[in-house]
């Protein structure tokens, strides 16, 4: 395994310009925890976490439950039967439609008899590791309002994403690589809000990096030397602190300054952690891929992982874009291809972590916006309609138990019937796991205290192992 690239970057900081450097860093990032001159330094958590980092999946436009996870014989028994749907596209009433059974078959997988279907052969076969939540539901069946609540829990307006939110309550392990990366072909529904920081620092928002030879641009050194560079920073800081002095509330200064510190750090860490050379055939066959690749999920996946070793506090994968992603309004045929797509690199991902001792301290988090409809306006149609109020996400590692199933919808899985959790639900587990307590996790913005999951939310206990509080 890799070792994490450090260097004493506060001694740089120290010496570059007299100090002015280190000055500025001290002043970043407006008002975070006081008794930290770093922002981006560890923090001390709520409680003692059960994950060191967070590796969260997002499969944008609405994964069908009942065709994944979610097992329904009844529904399959019942093909072509009328019902009265509450919803549809968006809009409430009484609507006569149809059932219509999954395309594909089931299986029950591992020791705990899981069942999958036969879209994620790969997945089953971890599937001891997962716990798969069958009730999930959210607030919203539209693409941009889904997918900004499954990332910042706000159906309604821009808030900031989850892996801000870690990154702002804990701060990072490796000062030479950003706490918050995305890795991501494209942007799902809602852009580049879903990992943005919003009203928290701009020092919080998540890194976009784009899957290709070149993944993060404009990191390599262009022509100074690295003394050069030091001298560069020192007298930049110099500046932007004697800017930031006649404005002490601009944010955007404190991004602005925090962003260069990072860039320079970057420049050694990043190639280090993108270059795959030393990763063996093994490896590269776990997650589907072949020498040389640089992009697709299974390089993704695999890039995680490395980032996950090196200190990356919240690393999010997304599998497609905003286009040609799972909203199979046509055809479900869609969701074949997309499922092979992310089938063998997720299990890999899941094998390489557990070798690597890595599982036990990393939260994995697979979601979608919302489910698909099990009914349609005929019996015969090819595909499936939005369907909020009841779908299907899953986590693994980090303290959850795996190989169960948690969460139980109706025989047609439209509704939730036990253990139902909301999208607040899994944020507020998600921050419990690495230590932070979503009621205690604020931030005063325009007059009032803000937190992930606003004014609800629960941490779902059931789902994991017991946990000490710190203190």
């Amino acid at each position: 395994m890799s070792k994490p690239f450090t260097s004493n970057r506060r001694q740089f900081l120290k010496e570059a310009s007299g100090g002015f450097a280190m000055t500025a860093f001290a002043g970043m990032c407006g008002n975070l925890r006081a008794q930290s001159s770093d922002p981006l330094a560890n923090r001390s958590p709520h409680s003692a976490p059960s994950a060191d980092r967070v590796i969260f999946i997002y499969s944008t436009g609405g994964v069908s439950h009942v065709d994944t996870f979610d097992y329904k014989p009844q529904l399959t028994k019942d093909h072509g039967k009328s019902i009265v749907a509450s919803r549809w596209l968006n809009k409430p009433g009484e609507f006569t439609r149809y059932l219509i059974k999954p395309r594909w078959n089931f299986k029950q997988y591992g020791k705990s008899g899981t069942w999958v279907s036969d879209l994620f052969p790969h997945i089953g076969s971890v599937i001891d590791d997962i716990c798969v939540l069958n009730a999930m539901h959210c607030d919203s069946d539209g693409h941009d309002k889904g997918t900004l609540a499954a990332h910042t829990g706000s159906a309604q307006f821009t808030r900031p994403s989850v892996g801000s939110w870690v990154s702002y309550g804990l701060g990072t392990e490796n000062q030479n690589l950003p706490s918050f990366m995305v890795l991501a072909p494209a942007a799902p529904y809602a852009g580049a809000q879903t990992w943005g920081s919003c009203f928290l620092p701009g020092c919080h928002q998540g890194t976009h990096v784009i899957p290709g030879k070149i993944p993060i641009a404009n990191v390599a050194p262009r022509g100074l030397s690295r003394q050069q560079q030091q001298m560069e920073l020192g007298l930049l800081s110099r500046l932007n602190r004697s800017h930031q002095n006649s404005r002490p509330t601009d944010l955007a200064i404190n991004a602005r300054i925090r962003s260069f510190e990072t860039a320079f750090g970057m420049q050694q860490a990043a190639p280090e952690a993108f270059q795959l050379s030393a990763e063996n055939q093994q490896t590269l066959e776990m997650y589907g891929l072949e020498r040389g690749d640089t992009a697709g999920f299974g390089w993704q996946c695999l890039m995680a992982r490395r980032l996950a070793e090196r200190g990356v506090r919240f690393i999010e994968l997304i599998d497609v874009g905003s286009n040609n992603n799972w909203d199979s309004h046509g055809n479900m045929k869609d969701h074949e291809r997309l499922a092979k797509n992310i089938d063998k690199p997720l299990a890999g991902l899941i094998r390489d972590l557990k070798q690597r001792g890595m599982l036990e301290r990393t939260l994995l988090v697979w979601t979608s916006e919302f489910g698909r409809t099990p009914f349609n306006t005929t019996a015969n149609h090819a595909g499936r309609e939005h369907h909020n109020s009841c779908f299907t996400s899953w986590m693994a590692g980090g303290g959850v138990k795996g190989g169960m199933v948690y969460g139980k919808s109706d025989a047609y899985g439209i509704m939730p019937t036990e253990d139902s959790a909301h999208t607040h639900d899994l944020h507020a587990t998600i921050l419990n796991q690495v230590g932070l307590n979503h009621e205690e996790l604020t931030y005063r913005h325009a007059g009032r205290d803000f937190r992930l999951t606003d004014v609800r939310g629960e941490v779902l206990h059931d789902i994991l192992h017991s946990q000490k509080t710190v203190g």
